[in-house]
């Protein structure tokens, strides 16, 4: 778990800082940084390939699905051209970061902070993120962050809890 949580925090720093150097004028940052993505997703998967246990296997699937996600998302943006970190496409991404003066990690989306609480998920399979899982990720957090609750619905098995 602290794996995926350090992965989710260095992806949100290393998109944050392309689109630092975007806004100064380096045009290919964001794109560069895909190229970055794609190399280490296909480094995973050779991993995958390996003879690996299966505590370890889970592992690298889970950070691959992460990892798939966060590419899916930078591709999004590019073809957008969003082009800082403020604008909607960025900030309506669900994005970890490590605060130094307080030796923490939060969790920011629009315009809602929380503190990372560390609940325990143990080495199990991801689930994979859909254009629907962001949208719910932004009602609840804006929900919680007005002090507010929601109630998914729909069948079994399509990723209410999980999400």
């Amino acid at each position: 778990q602290s794996v995926m949580v350090i992965v989710q925090i260095m992806w949100s720093a290393e998109v944050t800082v392309a689109f630092k150097f975007l806004e100064e004028g380096h045009e290919n940052s964001v794109k560069d940084y895909q190229k970055k993505q794609i190399f280490m997703l296909s480094q995973l998967i050779n991993v995958m390939l390996g003879d690996l246990s299966d505590d370890a296997r889970l592992m690298i699937t889970a950070i691959c699905t992460i990892e798939v996600h966060s590419r899916d998302i930078v591709a999004k943006m590019i073809a957008s051209k969003v082009g800082s970190a403020k604008e909607f496409q960025w900030q309506s991404q669900l994005r970890h970061r490590w605060d130094h003066s307080v030796g923490d990690c939060f969790i920011n989306i629009c315009d809602a902070q929380f503190e990372y609480q560390y609940e325990y998920f143990g080495n199990q399979p991801r689930l994979v993120i859909t254009p629907l899982t962001d949208r719910c990720y932004i009602t609840l957090t804006q929900s919680l962050h007005l002090i507010m609750g929601g109630a998914p619905a729909g069948p079994a098995g399509t990723g209410k809890t999980e999400t």
